[in-house]
This record gives structure tokens, sequence and C-alpha cells, in this order.
């Protein structure tokens, strides 16, 4: 494998001279910017979206679509669901909310059968049957998620939205023309509650945003001793903590044409917040110098923290040697404490490559994760999958149902461990879109399908990528005009530490 020779950092070295290192990070490992770029979806399906053979939720928004083929004259599509059939006439195919609400409520359990008819230019014909399943198990009627423009410079414009996905319904949780164009990191839920939610607001006034049992607090969450403000992290299902990386980060641009953008740390801690007290937790377990911590979650029931972790190496010399395991260390809720001993859960050396961005399911079943070749920075890297691991047995899943050719990463579980969302760049390999998957009890999937859109040409109109995807059983409690005048008005609270 070819290293990654060349990396420029003297064209990123105005900005770190202005902004902190943590916010660079986030803007920059998110990939927010501005940089318009063709859309090439690159379909292999009949259908955009590609709906053939999807397992779909009870209550999912109209599955919209349009036909791909050249040269179409004419099409029908017939929809049969036992005694039911309907017809649709055109290219496109756009359902009534209430009637395809109804149609979905019949169907639970059960499957809905296609047939297209298409009429080509020089009398050509087109005829083929599919399917879509309807599963009986409910998705989070909501999904927030950063809505940006792929590139790689800081920010600009970004919003973060929360769609429902029952309809069509959207809305702006915090945005540029409210936060003075700050750069805004994502919005998490704790195991998918729209009451216990935080996202970070950037620059001299920003802070934390904590969502908790109806009230927002702004908080700033950086004591002496840390390294850098936190940066990801994970709320603990009490609510009274919060697990926290904080890294100094390096962004950097590879020469090598199939490779764009690497982001890796040069030092990186963990830390605990206690949202009660008002404290940060330091445990010198988490913190060692002699290695690189990040992307901390907590278990289902809370009594053990999970993140990644890999030696220091020179860098960027030996970025592609750069591999983390997943381990995890038990935490004490009663006391806020860690313990001593640390275990590995998946091993870079054993797998011969890297994990990122775990999450386990709300069940305590599994945990998911990204793996990648080398670092944690994987939404450029093609060969980027899912992959998942049963917690009761340590047995490693594949997911080759759920992943693509392209960047297939960040994801988040839904409440009841049988839905999950995640981030890929399959079709163009530019643009992220939030894909849905179902998983049974057995830890069998679903075909994924694409976040519904009412225009059926929504994707293709769109210079627009959908970052951080994470779902929520209610909408939250707070709005964008709500973040920019605490913002403005509200000093953060401060932390302690011991």
């Amino acid at each position: 494998m070819a290293g990654p020779t060349g990396f420029s950092i003297n064209m990123l070295k105005g900005i770190l001279n202005n902004i902190s290192v943590a916010l660079l990070l986030i803007c920059l490992s998110a990939a927010c910017g501005r940089k318009n770029v063709e859309v090439s979806l690159n379909r292999d399906s009949v259908i955009y979206p590609d709906y053939t053979g999807v397992t779909v939720p009870s209550n999912i928004a109209p599955l919209n679509f349009h036909y791909t083929s050249d040269g179409i004259r004419k099409a029908r599509t017939t929809v049969r669901f036992r005694d039911f059939s309907l017809s649709f006439a055109g290219k496109e195919v756009v359902w009534e909310l209430d009637q395809w609400r109804s149609l979905l409520s019949s169907a639970e359990g059960d499957t809905l059968r296609f047939a297209s008819e298409l009429s080509l230019k020089g009398g050509r014909k087109e005829s083929f049957e599919w399917e879509i399943y309807v599963s009986s198990d409910k998705i989070d009627p909501y999904l927030s998620y950063r809505l940006i423009e792929p590139g790689y410079e800081v920010w600009h414009e970004i919003e973060i939205r929360e769609r429902c996905l029952e309809n069509f319904d959207e809305r702006i949780l915090s945005d540029w023309k409210n936060t003075d164009n700050s750069c805004m990191n994502c919005h998490i839920h704790s195991q998918a509650r729209a009451d216990l939610s935080m996202f970070y607001v950037r620059g001299k006034k920003g802070g934390a945003f904590l969502n908790r049992n109806g009230e927002i607090r702004k908080l700033s969450l950086n004591v002496k001793n840390m390294i850098s403000g936190t940066v990801y992290g994970e709320i603990h299902p009490s609510g009274r903590y919060g697990v926290f990386s904080s890294n100094i980060i390096i962004p950097g641009f590879h020469t090598l044409g199939s490779r764009r953008l690497e982001v890796y740390d040069t030092k990186s801690d963990l830390a605990i917040a206690d949202f009660d007290n008002n404290m940060m937790i330091l445990p010198p377990e988490l913190a060692r110098k002699d290695v690189l911590e990040t992307f901390p979650v907590f278990s289902a029931d809370g009594d053990y923290i999970y993140y990644c972790a890999a030696d220091t190496l020179p860098l960027p010399r030996d970025i592609e040697k750069l591999r983390y395991s997943l381990v995890r260390i038990s935490f004490d809720e009663e006391i806020g404490r860690t313990g001593r001993n640390v275990e590995v859960v998946w091993d870079a050396d054993e797998h011969d490559a890297s994990v990122c961005h775990p999450k386990c399911s709300p069940d305590g079943r599994w945990i998911m994760y990204t793996v990648a070749d080398y670092g944690t920075f994987p939404i450029w890297h093609t060969e980027c999958q899912l992959e998942m691991m049963d917690l009761r047995t340590g047995e490693i899943i594949g997911m080759d149902e759920v992943n693509s050719d392209r960047s297939d990463t960040y994801h988040s579980w839904s409440s009841d461990s049988r839905w999950f969302v995640f981030a890929s760049k399959r079709g163009d390999g530019k643009y992220g879109r939030p894909y849905f998957c179902h998983v049974d009890e057995t830890g069998r999937f679903g075909k994924p399908f694409v976040l519904p859109q009412k225009d059926p040409w929504h994707y293709e109109n769109s210079l627009l990528s959908f970052n951080i995807p994470d779902l929520s059983d209610g909408p939250v409690d707070f709005d964008a005009e709500t973040i920019g005048r605490m913002l403005r008005e509200t000093e953060a609270e401060t932390f302690g530490s011991y």
C-alpha cells in the first residue's frame, strides 16, 4: 500500500492560527465545507432511489421514486397487496400520504408486490417485478443530521435539521444565521431519547448545548490538564454523566488521486463530565501518554465505557500503520469512577485493520462500529465498512448485505434496537446519504434504503451531504432561534475537575 506522501499542512496554517484545534477537528473530521461537485449517482437499479427488495418499517414516509432507463415513452407501475391493486402512469411514482399510510398499516409483516412495464424508444419494452417487505417493527419517528456541502474547507452555512420520518416535515434545530456562521457539530441522542441529547456550537461564545429533561444548558467542558475541549462523546443512560474525547488533531491532504483527506490525532485522552455537579473527571487510565484514546461510548446499561485506542506513532510518516483497537473499561455510576483494567474487545493487530465510531444497541445485545485499513477518519476511505459484534458471545457479524463499495460509516440505533441508520457515500462517492436498515433478534439484516424524499428527483438536484444521522423517539424541545439567543445572551457554565 502506497504511503500518504506530500501532506500539505502549510495551506491550513492561517486557519490554525485563528481557530482552535478542537474547532478545526469538528469541522474537518465531519467533512464540513463548501465545494461544489457534480452529482453522479452511478445507478445500477432501473428505479431510483433503489427500493427494490428493501425492508421498511410500517411508519415510514412514502417511497417515491422514478425510473432511470433512457428513452422511456410510457411507464406503468402496479402495486398489489392481497385484494388491493393500484396503478401509476408515468416515469415517476409519487404516493398520496394517507393512501401510503393505509397500505403500510394493512401490510405489516407482509410483502408489497410491484410490477413495472416500460415502453422505450424504438418499440422496445421492459417489464419486471419486485417486492418491498413491510416490517411490523416501527422505527423511531425522527432523524437529526447536519446538512452540509462536501469539501475540505472549514465551514459555511451549516444547518442541523430534524426530519419526521413518518412524513416529509423538516425543521431547523440550529443554523448559521442564528450563530454568526459558527461551525456546529452534529446532534446526538442518548439511546434515541428526545429528552436527552447534545451538540456543540464552536467559537468564542460557543459551548456544548445539553438538552436534558426539557432543560437546555450551555456548558464549557474544558478544564486544566485536558489537552483540548471535548470533541467526540456520548451521554450516560442516566443522563448524569457524559464521556468525551479531547483531541489535538492535524488535517492533511494526500497527493494520491485515489485518496483525499486525512485527519489524525497527535494527542487524545478521555474525560468524564458530571453534569449534576459541574465537574470533569480525569481518570489516569484514560489519559495515557503512550496511547491515543478516542470515540468513547457507554454500554447500554452504563456499566462500561467502550472506546478506540492505538499506540502512539510518528505521524504523518506512519499514518498507514496507525490502527485502533476497540477496548472497554468498567464504570461505576454511583461514584463516577472507572476501573483500572482495560479489556481489548476487538484487536487491531489481529484483524490488521482499524476501528472507529462504536455504538452499543440500547438492548445491550450488539455493538456496531466502522472498520477501515487505518486511522480514525474513514469518510474518504472506499474500503470503510460497518461491522457488528454480539456482546453476549463475542461473535463478529459480517454485514455484506449492508455495506457497499464506498464509505459506509457513522451510524445510530433506534430505541428498540431493531433499526439503525448510517451514512453512506454509495453511488457517487462524494455525497453522504442516510440509509436505514432492519436487524432482527438473530442479527440478520434487511436491504438498506435511503431516506425517502417527497420529490423523487431530490438527490439528483441536491448538492448537500447528510452528516452524522441520529435517530430519536420524538422531536426535541428547542429550535434555531432558541439556540441563537442562548449563544448571544447566556454564559457557558464552567466546570471544575478532580
